[in-house]
């Protein structure tokens, strides 16, 4: 592994693409190693001004505005931010032109310094990875939780800091563009559709998740999900020792409800076993852990009626986990950009689970097309007509959950915007 003052980098022409949060820590960061910097970002107001400085300073080239084939020429390699497709960045490429492509990630794990735990899948990679880290934590190591989650790894080597674990959420755009990033231990929690507007097609979308093994050798660990064995052991996808895991239930705790979380945390014991855990400190963890917002958060009762935001749950398959956690009649909040996924296989569960969905938002007509006839069924246009609509139907001990089995990008800016409305209106309910 490189240090950082190695100076592997020095005089090397790199261009990042996208000015996001891991985006301007990869550029800081190649600076840093020596490289000849552009950093390029189609929001001319994408960067603010302390940022701006910080790349003069720095000796960044900062072009604004649409792309175009002459910021991609004379490079030697491109750092490409999550969610911009490879294919739209190769079409920009000037002709005899081929630059490694390379994602922040992989930039920052050539001179991290650390053991790495590294969790991917479509459903529960922050919950997964944030509870490693405080199991990690509570076993007397110190750790750096980021990646995808929080902190971009570029920041954590900019820092100098020598963690003794780096627990990393890795994304499908992150690992697809991984040429040598190796954990020692991997974690892929599950698979189902998502990200079609990205990926190719769902096979384009597991390989790219795979990625993240590729490179680990049989001494590392993979952690896989049992359902997904006779797959994964025909691709021949990584050398490292393979450890299957399934839900169990070796273990509890009430902020992670639902089968799928159990999964989980038998996936995040095996994990950490491999840094020194126990059962012990797992079970001291989980006393105290606080998951992230919108996943299953209890946000409280009115008139008897308990409000769940699960707005995270931007799939079918993590609308599906949310239903089948409840005993409660469901009243469900759904709708919004729609990613891909099978709907009509959900009615079965939604004629146990669900006394009435009210839809909001965008793609109405694909719910509608899915549901209707199988359940009560209503839309309004916006999220906080849509509650109201749902309570006019309410009765005692009944549960409304907000799981939309969509992005939020419609009417919000982020998963999270969409929840704290959620949050705002039962707050704003008569009791």
């Amino acid at each position: 592994m490189f240090g950082r003052k190695s100076g592997s980098m020095k005089n090397v022409a790199v261009a990042v693409v996208g000015a996001g949060s891991s985006g301007r820590a990869a550029a800081l960061l190649l600076a840093d190693l020596g490289a000849k910097v552009r950093l390029l970002e189609r929001n001319q107001g994408g960067l603010d001004e302390t940022y701006v400085r910080e790349a003069e300073s720095a000796g960044i080239e900062l072009r604004l505005g649409a792309h175009q084939p002459e910021d991609f020429a004379g490079l030697q390699m491109l750092v490409v931010s999550p969610g911009i497709p490879v294919r739209t960045v190769k079409a920009l490429l000037p002709v005899g032109e081929n630059p490694q492509i390379i994602s922040e990630l992989e930039l920052a794990s050539r001179f991290a310094q650390g053991r790495i735990l590294a969790v991917t899948g479509t459903n529960g990679k922050t919950t997964v990875t944030a509870l490693a880290a405080h199991v990690l934590q509570n076993a007397g190591l110190s750790v750096f939780m980021g990646g995808n989650i929080g902190t971009p790894l570029s920041e954590y080597v900019l820092s100098g800091r020598e963690a003794d674990v780096l627990a990393l959420e890795v994304s499908s755009f992150q690992a697809q563009t991984c040429s040598s990033f190796h954990p020692e231990v991997g974690v892929l929690l599950n698979f189902s559709p998502d990200h079609l507007d990205y990926h190719a097609d769902m096979d384009e979308y597991l390989r790219a998740k795979l990625n993240m093994f590729a490179f680990m050798t049989p001494d590392d660990l993979a952690i896989l999900p049992v359902e997904m064995r006779e797959d994964l052991e025909e691709r021949q996808f990584t050398m490292a020792r393979m450890k299957w895991f399934e839900s169990t239930d070796r273990f509890e705790c009430e902020r992670l409800p639902g089968t799928h979380n159990q999964a989980n945390m038998e996936a995040v014991f095996q994990a950490t076993r491999r840094f020194g855990s126990t059962e012990r400190c797992m079970r001291e963890a989980l006393e105290s852990f606080e998951p992230y917002p919108h996943r299953l958060q209890r946000v409280g009762e009115k008139a008897g009626v308990l409000f769940v935001d699960d707005s995270k749950a931007t799939t079918v398959e993590a609308l599906r986990a949310a239903l089948e956690t409840f005993d409660r009649p469901v009243l469900l909040l759904a709708g919004g950009v729609y990613k891909g996924g099978d709907l009509d296989a959900l009615t079965p569960l939604l004629r146990r689970k669900v006394r009435a969905v009210c839809l909001f938002g965008d793609s109405r007509e694909i719910f509608e097309k899915a549901w209707a006839g199988h359940v009560s069924l209503a839309w309004e246009a916006t999220l906080d007509k849509a509650m109201h609509r749902l309570m006019t139907w309410a009765e005692e001990g009944d549960v409304l959950l907000l799981s939309p089995a969509t992005s939020s990008f419609d009417l919000y800016a982020n998963y999270k915007e969409r929840g704290d409305h959620f949050q705002r209106v039962f707050e704003e309910l008569e009791s």
